[in-house]
């Protein structure tokens, strides 16, 4: 008998970024390509987490870093037991600062050394994190990017980047950084915000914009909150295709009102019918 089957981590947020629980399963419709499918299954989603901290310690970081460390700590508060994390610090190279911990203390012991100085090595930090990501051992995976989105000394390629994540089961949060006044950037930074929006909305994460340093504890804490209340909507599709294809998933909500939904936009089938890769 054939039991594929798909899962979407979706999450649900109100106009001021705060999850929204407790909404019925029957609120939910999804559609694979442009065919709604019957949903089987919806649940709460708390499982525990295995977290990458990409954080920014370029010279363009330098006014905003005491905010960024403290936006750190505000998500550290919320971690459940069996949560664990890492931390890559990056300017022109990127490191694994702090390799898998359960231990926020630990996380934050670290950023107290954090300095401000050289270029932006954002792509090759992302690309170092989702490497260690390999080593995880929860289901669920996420990277916490605080950056200007600036990126200005990569080895890898925002192509490279964008494929590679598209076929992992890794979702990006990214807190975006950025100036409010008119400021005369280079061409590669002024890209940033574009940047980091399309790589969080390509995993199921999402791209905050903050134009205050201040803004970011605060930010970073619904983050915190929005990962460990998602719901997990389960369908079966009604065609199963092996065509080892990416397929597009699109979810709704039967009433959503000023609600905003975020949910990884699709799965790569099999390439034979030994089962759908599920998404995490």
């Amino acid at each position: 008998m054939d039991t594929n089957l798909v899962l979407i981590p979706v999450s649900v947020t109100d106009a001021r970024n705060h999850p929204v629980v407790g909404i019925d399963a029957r609120q939910f419709r999804v559609f694979d390509g442009k065919v709604e499918q019957q949903v089987v299954n919806v649940a709460a989603d708390d499982t525990p987490l295995s977290v990458g901290i990409v954080f920014d310690g370029s010279a363009s970081m330098k006014n905003k870093l005491e905010k960024a460390r403290e936006a750190v700590i505000e998500f550290l508060k919320s971690a459940n037991p069996d949560d664990e994390f890492f931390l890559v610090n990056f300017a022109e190279t990127a490191e694994v600062a702090v390799p898998f911990t359960a231990s926020g203390p630990e996380i934050q012991n670290r950023l107290m050394y954090a300095t401000n100085k050289g270029k932006t090595a954002l792509l090759d930090a992302i690309h170092l994190a989702m490497d260690t990501m390999k080593d995880a051992r929860n289901p669920r995976k996420a990277l916490l990017i605080i950056s200007d989105g600036g990126d200005n000394a990569s080895r890898y390629t925002k192509t490279e980047i964008r494929n590679a994540i598209r076929e992992t089961d890794v979702w990006i949060y990214a807190l975006g950084v950025y100036s409010n006044e008119p400021v005369m950037l280079p061409e590669e930074e002024r890209g940033g915000p574009m940047l980091l929006a399309e790589l969080a909305e390509q995993t199921g994460g999402r791209h905050i914009p903050i134009l205050k340093p201040t803004e970011l504890p605060a930010a970073a804490a619904k983050i915190a909150l929005e990962l460990h209340n998602q719901y997990l909507v389960g369908y079966r599709p009604l065609k199963v295709e092996t065509d080892g294809k990416f397929h597009k998933v699109q979810v709704k909500l039967v009433d959503s009102g000023n609600l905003q939904l975020t949910w990884r936009p699709g799965y790569y089938a099999p390439a034979d019918r030994s089962g759908l890769r599920p998404l995490e």
